[in-house]
């Protein structure tokens, strides 16, 4: 393992104001002897939370993250609006103490009065389930106008993403973030990258990369050994060294070159996991290699990946991959597989000095990677990887974020 990942853990980050932040090296400057007593949530009995994804989407960080969260206090989760006749409020619980809130609005008006209207249906929701002692948790700045009115003890800004570079985002963006961090009194970030970029805007950013639940992803290891998973039903006929994908496929990903890869090893069958979403299916590259299988249960990850021989992530350069910091990378890893990525920041900072990783710039290069990771020539020190992997922990992590959370919560005087 190289020296980039001396000091790299799932414990939050944040700089000193005299710190440089250029560096591909961060420095951990908290204690963790301060976390390891279970964060309270003393502080506030609700989080009220505002996403851009749903709750049923790819399961990745609002849903780690909440989940556990609703262990200590309620969650209710807020989605974007469905548009239809009405004008009502979904509530429906997914778990105990975590209840998804779907706002319902009519079709077919302006802007301002969706946001009217989203304004009452929050207030709504606050009124009838009593919620007198919260704080606001947002994913999306466009949750901000119809709720800046709003009196939490706390506000936290968790942003996983660059939003304002991916394909269809709205031109109110970039304003509606800043009216947020103006107000914001805490600032996580899902990756290195994202925390440099918001560092500079805001004076209490911490950076929390992407976790993963170990245990259940290294249960794909028992497989070779004759136990473990049966190879699934939409996969089993898919003969040949298998690479395979788990994720959103969406314009972050290099499509030409999955499909050059396809055409020059037409004996490697691609598998990507995943729905499509702002882009056109027809224009997926096409093969007898290549195989969409539509999105799966996180549940059923493991048995997909018991099955394959390579992990790959194969992301374009661009705009919408410049802040990326991706969930699948320990997951494969706790999985067994060897990955080939191509040169996103966060994964190389992080993961790019593990024997297991191999990170490639151009389709040959990507290529021999694999090669590289069918041979099994990879893996001397996996033994250290799996310690470093069982401490990016989803559970870990939530503690963190709680403690940050509950000591600085400031109780609303009604």
């Amino acid at each position: 393992m190289s020296d980039i990942l001396n000091g790299v853990s799932a414990l939050p980050f944040q700089a000193s104001r005299t710190q440089s932040t250029g560096t591909e090296k961060p420095t951990q400057l908290i204690n963790s002897d301060a976390f390891k007593v279970e964060p309270s949530c003393s502080a506030f009995d609700h989080i009220l939370c505002f996403a851009h994804l749903r709750w049923n989407f790819v399961y990745q960080r609002p849903q780690h993250l909440l989940s556990r969260a609703a262990r200590q206090c309620k969650v209710w989760y807020v989605e974007e609006p469905i548009w239809q006749d009405t004008l009502h409020l979904e509530i429906r619980s997914v778990a105990e103490n975590l209840c998804v809130v779907v706002p319902h609005l009519p079709r077919d008006i302006d802007e301002q009065t969706a946001i009217r209207l989203q304004r009452q249906l929050v207030n709504q929701l606050i009124d009838q389930q009593q919620l007198t002692n919260y704080i606001t948790w947002y994913y999306t700045p466009m949750a901000f106008p119809f709720t800046d009115h709003l009196r939490p003890s706390l506000v936290l800004y968790d942003c996983m993403d660059e939003l304002s570079a991916f394909l269809g985002a709205s031109p109110q963006l970039i304003e509606q973030e800043q009216r947020l961090l103006n107000r914001a009194d805490v600032v996580f970030t899902g990756g290195y990258s994202l925390y440099e970029a918001k560092q500079k805007r805001h004076p209490n950013v911490y950076a929390f990369p992407s976790c993963i639940d170990y245990d259940h992803f290294a249960q794909a290891r028992l497989c070779p050994s004759g136990a473990g998973y049966d190879d699934p039903a939409d996969q089993v006929a898919i003969q040949g060294p298998r690479i395979g994908y788990s994720g959103v496929v969406d314009e972050r990903l290099d499509l030409a070159l999955l499909n050059e890869l396809a055409k020059q090893q037409p004996d490697w069958q691609f598998i990507l996991l995943g729905p499509i979403v702002k882009i056109d299916p027809a224009t997926l590259p096409k093969g007898p290699n290549l195989h969409f299988l539509g999105m799966k249960n996180y549940k059923e990850l493991p048995a997909y990946f018991s099955h394959w021989d390579v992990a790959m992530m194969p992301f374009a350069i661009n705009e919408a991959t410049r802040f990326i910091s991706p969930t699948k990378t320990p997951e494969y890893l706790a999985a067994g597989l060897p990955v080939v990525s191509t040169p996103i920041r966060d994964v190389v900072r992080t993961y790019g000095g593990w024997d297991r990783v191999v990170i490639a710039d151009s389709v040959s290069a990507f290529q021999q990677g694999i090669e590289s990771a069918l041979q099994k020539s990879l893996g001397s020190d996996d033994v250290a990887l799996d310690l470093f992997l069982r401490k990016q922990s989803w559970d870990l992590t939530w503690r963190h974020m709680g403690r940050i959370l509950s000591n600085q919560t400031v109780p609303v005087t009604v």
